[in-house]
């Protein structure tokens, strides 16, 4: 068997592949409404990042669900990214994962079984990073290469995080850098140097884990993480889940290393375009703001950071915790305020 990249088996990749946010409303507009369970804290209501079950007084589960295709061509590190998002969805939601399930989807005859058993062995090794295993799953013969996770954790009742809870005068605070969607165009063009590519995997396989610790603090009051729909689609949903508005502040949303040169050098993917003609009616982007730092604050991650929403007063107290627990690019990015749901960036 030829040697193949997988990126040339997909005709997208990683979290880029999500379906445009307002596609995903439109299809979503006429569901209708299920059976009314008191039990279920966390549905698809707010477009947060896990359902959430509560089992008892003391106990709630989380169920997520997460796949996507390539985003990069090694299949161990295609592996260890998806499986990293994945989890990210239990950790955004203030959880703790105990087990997951694999879901694959190969293209039989054009990728060899040693790359598929690859595949497989770099989610399961982020799974192990996690303390977790991979107890079972699914597979089917398909068009294009599909791997992620469903993933399970649980957490208290009080513990839980939504996307809808962030109050006036919270303070903001973002966990990753941007730009894993510019390096992975660029890599797709075989532009990134291997230095960025190192970064975009150290970024993209960190687990998402200070969301559990950070839902054992009263003062952090919601988080969601930053996945496809970008910076903006996320805060977004924040916004609008909440009632409130977001002011971001452009200078201090971190960026990875060459992400800057590589969205003036043309590298934007077609998610980011897509996510601007979705939400864009929402935002009010500064004057002053350079046209092409809204393809980064609109591109897609791949297993990004988390935003975090928590109580102005502990703000740098908890943005040291953040840092000193492995996530050096953590950075106040914005405030909470009183106004019409939507974001402002200055």
């Amino acid at each position: 068997m030829n040697p193949v990249r997988l990126t040339e088996l997909a005709h997208g990749g990683g979290c880029g592949c999500k379906l445009a946010p307002s596609v995903l409303q439109e299809l979503l507009a006429n569901k209708a409404p299920g059976m009314p369970f008191a039990q279920l804290l966390v549905g698809n209501e707010a477009s947060d990042d896990a359902a959430v079950w509560q089992v008892d007084e003391n106990t709630c589960v989380i169920a997520t669900t997460d796949f996507f295709m390539p985003v990069v061509d090694d299949p161990y590190d295609f592996g260890r990214i998806a499986a990293a998002n994945a989890l990210s969805d239990v950790y955004a939601m203030g959880g703790k994962p105990i087990m997951a399930l694999a879901i694959l989807g190969m293209p039989l005859g054009k990728l060899d079984p040693a790359s598929v058993r690859a595949i497989l062995a770099g989610g399961e090794s982020i799974c192990a990073e996690a303390g977790i295993p991979v107890a079972g799953g699914h597979s089917i013969d398909s068009a294009e290469p599909i791997y992620g996770l469903a993933a399970i954790g649980v957490c208290k009742p009080a513990e839980v995080r939504r996307n809808a809870s962030a109050r006036v005068g919270d303070v903001l605070i973002l966990t990753k850098g941007l730009g894993v969607g510019i390096y992975s165009a660029a890599f797709k063009k075989q532009a990134l140097s291997r230095e960025a590519y190192d970064e975009m995997i150290a970024s993209t396989t960190l687990l998402n884990r200070v969301g559990h610790v950070l839902a054992q603090d009263a003062d952090v009051h919601a988080i969601t993480d930053v996945t496809g729909f970008g910076l903006l689609g996320h805060a977004m949903e924040m916004a609008r889940a909440g009632g409130v508005r977001l002011r971001i502040d452009d200078s201090r949303v971190p960026l990875l290393t060459q992400a800057e040169a590589l969205v003036g050098a043309g590298y934007i993917t077609g998610a980011s375009k897509r996510n601007w003609a979705s939400y864009g009616d929402g935002v009010a982007l500064s004057p002053a703001l350079p046209a092409w730092r809204r393809d980064l604050l609109t591109d897609p991650q791949t297993s990004g950071g988390l935003l975090v929403a928590c109580a102005a007063a502990r703000a740098d107290t908890i943005l040291d915790a953040i840092k000193l627990a492995g996530y050096p690019l953590a950075s106040i990015i914005g405030t909470v305020v009183e106004g019409a749901a939507g974001i402002d960036v200055a």
